[in-house]
């Protein structure tokens, strides 16, 4: 089933998008997504609600709306719109107000993120995983590996790119993620300058499959998506995995949110939220 489905919030709307993506598994569709985010005013509301009433003009079903917005007239342009709206936030304050007895902060008097003086360190450290991490995606840098708390290792197209930047901006883990391409496979092993490190090691592989059909979708028709060659790196880095005794997981079935949540709990990685 298709349908289109749009995360907007007067923030940075990562709040909607997990919440929204975390129900939306539990369905069968094949979802359109538009992010929208700092939302924060009339002029953009308006736009926006223009926007989802087109999308349910073309389609004739109501886009699927989660927002997360304090300013009442914000929120009410997007309550006016021809989507089926859900305020992500407001259906647990309201609860949790009545149980607190007190009335939330509005917006502009809390922090971002709700974060305290206590809590800074933790943001600023997760700015910097992000940092370490971008600058050590794709083998660019095998440097600083001592700093590394996971370093993940698949063949192209594996998921590593999004899970280690999904673990540096959600958890701030310091991760490196090292690709093996086609050339490696006659003599795989691994590089001299990870062996010091082999119990921060985790492998993501893939069904070979699923493998050829996305990287169809970026060299269509090319021995690199062939389902021959999908076949023979992944037996080649999974007996690789098998012989260090390096743990690692087939990603086919999950979203990159659980492939996360299984790689932390396997690693023992601490959460940083």
């Amino acid at each position: 089933m298709k349908r289109s489905v749009f995360y907007i919030s007067d923030g940075t709307a990562i709040t909607a998008e997990v919440l929204g993506h975390a129900v939306l598994s539990q369905f069968p569709l094949e979802p359109d997504f538009y992010t929208i985010p700092f939302v924060d005013n009339v002029s953009k509301a308006t736009e926006v609600c223009q926007k989802i009433n087109d999308m349910y003009l073309q389609s004739g079903s109501k886009p699927l709306v989660f927002f997360s917005i304090v300013s009442e007239p914000v929120r009410e342009i997007i309550l006016a719109s021809h989507g089926f709206c859900q305020d992500v936030v407001q259906s647990l304050i309201a609860p949790l107000q009545q149980e607190l007895g007190i009335e939330p902060i509005a917006s502009s008097q809390r922090r971002p993120y709700g974060l305290t003086e206590n809590n800074m360190l933790k943001y600023d450290a997760r700015i910097a995983a992000i940092d370490y991490t971008l600058a050590h995606d794709d083998g660019i840098s095998l440097r600083n590996l001592e700093l590394a708390q996971v370093i993940l290792l698949g063949v192209s197209r594996t998921g590593k790119t999004p899970t280690s930047l999904y673990l540096a901006l959600q958890f701030g883990v310091y991760a490196v993620n090292y690709p093996f391409i086609a050339d490696d496979m006659d003599h795989l092993q691994l590089p001299s300058a990870l062996l010091p490190y082999k119990n921060r090691i985790f492998g993501l592989t893939i069904d070979p499959e699923r493998l050829s059909a996305i990287r169809q979708e970026r060299r269509e028709n090319s021995r690199y998506a062939s389902l021959r060659q999908c076949r023979m790196e992944l037996a080649e880095v999974e007996a690789l995995y098998r012989k260090h005794q390096i743990p690692y997981l087939n990603t086919t079935n999950y979203s990159v949110e659980e492939i996360t949540a299984k790689l932390m709990e396997i690693m023992h990685l601490q959460r940083q939220k």
